[in-house]
This record gives structure tokens, C-alpha cells and sequence, in this order.
């Protein structure tokens, strides 16, 4: 996400900065600690930022969007899908990412049309999880599915195997934190002659990431995730693909472009509104920019509390078994 976030930084100042002013990123580490999400929040609003951006987890970015709501700051959050990013709906906040009912409902359908009926999910303790298995409850028992809980404060990893056998599971989805312990359950259940047909499944995306194949090599491949992009990249998605491939040393993940875009929309804000009018809340739904993965523009979604792009494109996706770099679509919405 920095490395979108800085790329995008250095393009808006190459072309001339904000009216002949260059942009500044001032970053702060909230190291996915709701605490110091809000200290970091409280800390730019007393630098005079013209806005907040980033931020990839739910919870951290639930603590962060509610103080710049407070503080009427400005807040595109980037990455971040569970739903309920504010308590109430709110003028200042704006998100990117599609929210968590709308993509994980694609997966779900994405299972069923797999063929998977039985379905086990290995969850942590946290309101993202906990959402994201009610989700996938809510959408898949009216099509003839059941989702059997195994909380992972009850179930060490070897011990999940035990209970995929018990309940004849065909899918396993891993709503847990990473790397651990994400890739000891993947580890356990590959190894595991009873679950050799059993397939695993991420919908967070916790596969994107390039340490994912370091850590599990061949056995994570074949594990569908979430992944927020076209099938293919318009003009500027291919520049900004490549400018970050050469950053990166490698190639980019979906979290990079949600960068990009943070900024991309937020420059053009204060091109066109400036500084004290981005202060004024309501500028949201006058924004148009075109991003790296299609045209951006925000609207109010029944049951979303922030201004939302509604719908980034989604895909479910995984690395390809025969070259694990390489990464397979499967299904879009």
C-alpha cells in the first residue's frame, strides 16, 4: 500500500503538484493496533493534514475512521471492507475497497458454484471474522449450505484436521491471522491423506502476498482469495502496474493499486475543491477520477455508514499449482 501510496505521490507532484504546490505523505505506522490508529489520527489532524488515507485492517481502520469522524478530518480508507466502518453514517469518511456483505457474498457464490455444500470456517476471535462468517451464513443456508464454526481458541491447527473429518467438510476457509496461524491449518491439512480432496479457502486474500509462497511453496497454491481487480488494467493500470513492479522487485498485489487510487482521488479533490473545501463535508459525491482499475466515484450504499466506490471489480483467484508465482482466475463479480 506505501508503495502505491508514495508512487502516486511522486506522479501528482511530476505533473505539477496541487496548484503549483508540491503534495506531501506524511506516514505514521498504526502496526494494526486500533490504539495507536487513533493517536496516529489525533497526531496529523494537530500537523494540519488535508486528509487521512490507507489503512488495510477492518478493525484499524474502524478505530481510525471513527476519530476522523469526530475531528471532521477527511478519511479515504483504502483497503479496509468491514461494513460498519462507522457506528453512524458519516460525511467525512470514504472507502475504496468493496465492502465485506458485497464480496464476500461473490465468494460464496463462487463455493456453491464449485459444488460445495459443507463448509467449515477456522476463525479468530474479531468483529472481521465474526462478520465475515455471518456473511457467508446469511448467503449460502437459503442455497443449501452450512457453515460449521471450529473457533480457533478450542482447536489447535492438527486438531482442525480431526474435526474436518468428523463433519465430511469439502471446503475449508481460513479466518485467521497472518502468517500464523494461517499457515501452520494449511500445513496441517495438506499433510493430511483424509483431507486430500478437501479444498482450503482464504477470502481475506492472505494468498496475495508474495511471503505466502515463500512460507508454504507448493502448498499454497490452490487457495481461492478475494482479489480487487480487472481482468484487465486500462492504460493507467498497466503504467502503474509496471512503475511498481520495478519498485517492488516484484509484482504488485491489489492492496498497491488501492494505493495509487487513495491518492489519485484525493489530489484531484483538492485540485478541484482545495484545501478548506475538502474541509467542508459533503466534497465525496462530487469526486471523479479515473483510477488505476476503472472509474472512481462514491455514492451511499444501503447499510454502509461511509461514501462508497461501489463496486471496485472483484475477482477469486489462486495460484496456479504448476507455477505458484503465477496467479489463476476463477470467477468475477
Amino acid at each position: 500500500m506505501l508503495a502505491g501510496l508514495e508512487l502516486a505521490v511522486r506522479d501528482v507532484n511530476d505533473a505539477g503538484g496541487i496548484v503549483g504546490r508540491p503534495l506531501e505523505l506524511v506516514v505514521r505506522d498504526t502496526a494494526a493496533d486500533p490504539r495507536k490508529a487513533v493517536a496516529a489520527v489525533d497526531e496529523l489532524a494537530g500537523l494540519g493534514v488535508a486528509a487521512l488515507a490507507g489503512e488495510y485492517h477492518s478493525v484499524v481502520a474502524r478505530a481510525a475512521a471513527a476519530r476522523a469522524d469526530a475531528l471532521g478530518l477527511p478519511f479515504l480508507c483504502s483497503s479496509a471492507v468491514l461494513d460498519g466502518l462507522t457506528e453512524q453514517p458519516t460525511e467525512w469518511v470514504a472507502r475504496l475497497a468493496p465492502a465485506q456483505s458485497h464480496g464476500w457474498q461473490i465468494y460464496a457464490d463462487f463455493l456453491l458454484g464449485a459444488g460445495h455444500r459443507r463448509i467449515a470456517v477456522a476463525a479468530e476471535s474479531s468483529v472481521y471474522w465474526a462478520a465475515g462468517t455471518r456473511i457467508l451464513r446469511d448467503h449460502l443456508a437459503p442455497r443449501g449450505g452450512t457453515i460449521i464454526e471450529l473457533d480457533l481458541r478450542a482447536f489447535a491447527p492438527t486438531a482442525v484436521c480431526a474435526e474436518l473429518v468428523d463433519n465430511r467438510v469439502t471446503a475449508l476457509l481460513l479466518l485467521v491471522g497472518y502468517p500464523e496461524p494461517a499457515v501452520s491449518i494449511v500445513k496441517s491439512v495438506r499433510r493430511d491423506r483424509r483431507l486430500a480432496q478437501i479444498m482450503i479457502g482464504a477470502p481475506a486474500g492472505q494468498p496475495e502476498f508474495a511471503e505466502w509462497a515463500t512460507l508454504l511453496g507448493e502448498d499454497g497454491a490452490a487457495i481461492p482469495f478475494l482479489r480487487y481487480l480487472p481482468e484487465r488494467l486500462g492504460p493507467l493500470g498497466v503504467r502503474v502496474e509496471a512503475a511498481l513492479d520495478e519498485r517492488l522487485a516484484q509484482a504488485p498485489s491489489f492492496v498497491a493499486f488501492e494505493g495509487y487510487d487513495t491518492v489519485a482521488v484525493l489530489a484531484e479533490a483538492l485540485r478541484s475543491h482545495g484545501v478548506d473545501r475538502v474541509r467542508d463535508a459533503g466534497f465525496w459525491p462530487r469526486v471523479a477520477v479515473e483510477g488505476t482499475r476503472g472509474q472512481i466515484q462514491f455514492s451511499r450504499v444501503p447499510g454502509i455508514s461511509v461514501w462508497q466506490w461501489a463496486w471496485t471489480p472483484i475477482q477469486v483467484v489462486d495460484r496456479d499449482p504448476a507455477q505458484p508465482d503465477r496467479f489463476r482466475i476463477l470467477h468475477t463479480g
